[in-house]
């Protein structure tokens, strides 16, 4: 990719249509560049470089004499779809809910075990006894722990164990201890349906390189251009390696060059921990196939006797230069590379997976041809055709939304922009070059890739934590908070989908297991769109509302993606309820009509149908309480636990706020889609009006904090890292600064007693749930709290943290906080609601006192940039570019109205007085 033969011309993005006077006084974007630099190769798996598209993801270790690229697809998971819904639960249920009325929480506790998923339905080959597992034991470590294992009842844990994918903690549930041992890698080990390998691309050079000079070496993340390059020079041979992965060809592309002819020279092989088969095709093309696990638990990694599980091909073909190179095919599946001027290499992978209802026995797909046909389909384009494809697709997200911030000018002078290293202390000899940007870390989620699991897609372990499983009680939430705020909306349609499927499975689960209609989704998942509760302990196995919670997100992007007055106007005219609408005689062209069109299209098609179906479970989950409220029984708070008033500790009750406050927000919600679809009277809908009302309402403790359970027992951990109790204030909507001054206040004092510690997920989550309060002080405490650097030889000493390659550390790493992260953020800058705008509602004045920020979204399909300085707004640039919006404009006490035209951009300044409007360029779309 040399500068002579090509010139990158960048279109604009909708955010540049903007440009505020106030620019003049911020360096421009492309003045700094976004990298991440690295003076030497990765010693550890967090210090490798990041690559992905959303599917395909590669982490660059930037090994001299010895490459590693390892690889990662969204789609290779150990297991078979299985049935794990318990025909035994409905008389369980009764026992449970008896032990709650009667004030027996910890026997209810225990006796909430019996409500967990049938394990066994397909899993009868995978049973196991405490006498196979070998255990090496760890002293000094909290009794607790061994609540939160997943074992047989006849399993007897004298002190805490540790898998051997879990060095730090046990499923991540307790603090970590020093002293924690493993299990011995020729155990037998526990592994449930978890997320795998592609394998590694390993590349061999000459001795020579060994003796590189370590002074010339430079790796490097660009950001700007989701591109890493591996610089070094060896005597007077400059080598330059580098590597993207296109979502547009679906490829990871790896080049190779020197700056002498005929110095590029090695040998690269493709390998994996699992058991495949290498071979090599013709000269060029290496291919590997491989078979993921299909049974549930296994005791060996070779196992084969388990259920046919996914297959998988993963191909690297070669090419050198023509000039000069010759290629050799070697022993053990290996091409050596001799003498050429550059090298290219093209990863391709496929797996027969199905979708998550397919038996991997039943699939039809053979990975093999789809990965021969995929190379097919980009054997005509050169490196250069390929990486311009990827920067066209991979800047037209990430350019849309841009955060510059300078210093105060009355406290430095000369050049004041900020860098992330100089904006929070992050002690560390990695630069952090460029500005503050929110979009720092956006891997490619869109259509045609599976959800975001808890590492996205980056996985080194066979066994990954958590077994890299979708987490429902916060964890895949988070990961998709910035697709509406931070513009990038289509990035959700992996989590619909994900949602769709959950449905489908979930309506089972809630017959079989709670004799309800509807649907439900519990707190753990997988690829296989798993529903049921996890076997284990009510503490975190039990929490039916993680459907309910992502059912939200539906009208989240409702809500976001068009205007409600101007959706209104036009309903009648498109005879929206009519079943056979006729659009022949309605002119859409430049009116709005059409954005209007889809925003109710996916309302009606995909969001309502779905919120139907949990709205109804809900109303069967709901039961009569005492003194006429409707109550759920059984009720936890994710993972925390209380001291009953019996002194007796236990996670289960009734009614917790989460749960009251998840259920107000869908109800809300299918009230308000149900007016806009004109189903209001629905027999459905009207029980849930009635219900509404009946719901506890959220209450204040004692000691000032909201209650996190209907009643106001005493903390087991007051400094938990869930704030699930507060989801009312974000993301929901039902404590809000303007209508429960109270509640808020009270969400303040929760904040304070659960203090600014905890994992990275969570420091971002308080950093949102601050900015909802408007208090930006402590929301820049949060977001300064991830900006500390984790030693992953030591990660166990640390809570939350980021590290070298910019992963967020729970730790382990875990991706949410990095979603997180440019979320809060942008609640931090702009907060909206269907009618309301507010400005600057949390930004740390004396922090980053002056600043821009262009290209985010407000609920209205509304485009948002700010400029201040000094602490104080200057300049605001609002339009909407598919129709026309009302908001009212909210600043320091300052509210006005504003009617915003289709296709115009209007320019307020502090006082909120438009001082200039302008057309929109005519190809405007975004």
């Amino acid at each position: 990719m040399d500068d002579e033969e090509w010139v990158l011309v960048q279109r604009s993005t909708e955010k540049d249509w903007w440009n505020p006077s106030l620019m003049e006084d911020i360096n421009g974007e492309s003045s700094k560049p976004l990298k991440v630099t690295f003076s030497g190769p990765a010693k550890h798996w967090t210090d490798a470089i990041p690559i992905g598209n959303g599917r395909l993801g590669a982490m660059i270790w930037g090994g001299v004499a010895l490459e590693t690229l390892q690889l990662n697809e969204d789609t290779l998971w150990t297991g078979i779809p299985g049935d794990y819904t318990n025909p035994n639960a409905p008389a369980a249920l009764s026992e449970v809910r008896k032990l709650v009325d009667n004030g027996q929480y910890a026997e209810a506790t225990t006796a909430t075990e019996k409500l967990s998923g049938n394990q066994s339905d397909t899993d009868e080959q995978s049973s196991f006894k405490a006498n196979d597992l070998k255990i090496l034991v760890a002293l000094n470590v909290d009794k607790r722990c061994k609540q939160v294992l997943r074992l047989p009842d006849n399993f007897i844990v004298l002190f805490l164990l540790c898998f051997t994918a879990f060095p730090y903690n046990v499923r991540g549930h307790i603090p970590p201890r020093k002293g924690l041992l493993k299990f011995s890698p020729d155990n037998y080990f526990l592994l449930l349906k978890v997320y795998r390998l592609l394998g590694d691309i390993k590349m061999e050079f000459d001795d020579s390189h060994l003796k590189y000079d370590e002074k010339t070496y430079k790796r490097e993340l660009d950001l700007d251009t989701a591109t890493a390059r591996v610089k070094y020079s060896v005597a007077d041979i400059k080598y330059t390696r580098e590597h993207f992965a296109s979502n547009r060809n679906q490829v990871i592309v790896t080049k190779i060059s020197a700056s002498k002819q005929g110095s590029v020279s090695f040998t690269v092989s493709l390998d994996n921990k699992m058991s495949h088969h290498s071979y090599v095709e013709g000269e060029n093309q290496i291919i590997m196939e491989a078979s993921c696990p299909g049974n549930r638990y296994a005791q060996k990694l070779n196992e084969n006797d388990s259920p046919q599980g996914i297959q998988f091909t993963a191909i690297l073909d070669l090419q050198v230069s023509e000039a000069r190179g010759v290629v050799r095919v070697l022993e053990d599946s290996k091409v050596r590379v001799e003498g050429s001027d550059w090298a290219v290499l093209l990863l391709v992978s496929s797996s027969s997976f199905d979708g998550p209802f397919t038996k991997p026995v039943d699939s039809k797909k053979n990975p093999t041809s789809s990965s021969l046909n995929a190379l097919k389909s980009i054997s005509s384009l050169s490196y250069i055709d390929l990486y311009a494809h990827h920067l066209d697709d991979y800047q037209s997200l990430f350019h849309r939304v841009s955060l510059q911030l300078s210093k105060s000018s009355k406290s430095v002078s000369g050049n004041a922009s900020l860098t992330r290293k100089e904006l929070v202390p992050f002690q560390s000899d990695i630069s952090f070059k460029g500005s503050e940007d929110d979009k720092g870390f956006r891997p490619r989620r869109g259509p045609g890739t599976q959800v975001a699991n808890l590492q996205g897609i980056w996985n080194t372990d066979l066994t990954p934590p958590w077994d890299g499983a979708q987490h429902l009680n916060i964890n895949l939430q988070m990961n998709y908070w910035p697709a509406l705020s931070c513009n990038l909306k289509e990035c959700q349609e992996p989590l619909f989908e994900y949602i769709s499927s959950l449905s489908i499975s979930e309506s089972k689960t809630a017959k079989v297991n709670y004799e309800a209609k509807g649907w439900v989704a519990h707190q753990v998942s997988d690829l296989w769109a798993k529903t049921s509760p996890d076997a284990g302990q009510a503490l975190w196995a039990l929490w039916p509302m993680g459907g309910a919670w992502l059912c939200t997100h539906l009208w989240e992007h409702y809500i976001y993606t068009t205007d409600r007055r101007s959706t209104h106007a036009v309903i009648f005219a498109l005879a929206i309820v009519s079943e056979n609408r006729r659009f022949t005689t309605i002119d859409i062209s430049g009116n709005g009509l059409s954005g209007i069109i889809a925003s109710l299209d996916f309302l009606r098609e995909k969001a309502y149908p779905l919120l139907e179906g949990c709205a109804s479970f809900l109303l069967d989950w709901l039961i009569e309480g005492p003194g006429g409220y409707l109550e759920t029984n059984p009720s936890t708070s994710p993972e925390h636990m209380f001291i009953a008033p019996d002194g007796k500790p236990a996670s289960v009750s009734y009614s917790s706020t989460m749960d009251m406050s998840i259920i107000k927000e869908v109800f809300s919600t299918i009230v308000s889609a149900a007016k806009i679809l004109g189903r209001n009277e629905d027999e459905l809908v009207q029980k849930v009006l009635e219900a509404l009302p009946r719901l506890l309402p959220t209450k204040i403790a004692r000691d000032g904090s909201v209650m996190e359970w209907a009643q106001d027992f005493q903390d087991l951990e007051v400094r938990h890292r869930h704030v699930s109790h507060l989801f009312g204030l974000f993301p929901g909507h039902t404590i809000t600064v303007e209508k429960t001054p109270d509640l808020c206040k009270a969400a303040a004092n929760t904040l304070n007693k659960r203090g600014e510690d905890g994992p990275g997920w969570s420091t971002m989550w308080k950093a949102a749930l601050w900015a909802r309060l408007h208090n930006s002080e402590h929301a820049y405490r949060m977001v300064k709290h991830l900006f500390v650097l984790v030693d992953p030889e030591n990660e166990g000493n640390y809570e939350g943290g980021l590290y070298s390659n910019l992963f967020t550390a729970h730790p382990p790493f875990q991706i949410d906080a990095n979603f997180g992260f440019p979320a809060a953020i942008a609640e931090m800058l702009v907060q909206s609601t269907a009618e309301d705008l507010y400005l600057l509602p949390a930004l740390p004045h004396d922090k980053w006192a002056n600043g821009c920020v262009k290209g985010l979204k407000a609920r209205g399909k509304l485009t948002v940039n700010i400029c201040w300085k000094e602490g104080d707004l200057r300049e605001v640039g609002l339009w909407s570019n598919e129709q026309n919006s009302f908001k009212r404009l909210h600043y320091r006490g300052i509210t006005v109205k504003a009617n915003l035209s289709l296709g115009r951009a209007y320019t307020f300044n502090r006082l909120l007085k438009c001082i200039k409007t302008q057309p929109l360029p005519s190809a405007a779309s975004c």
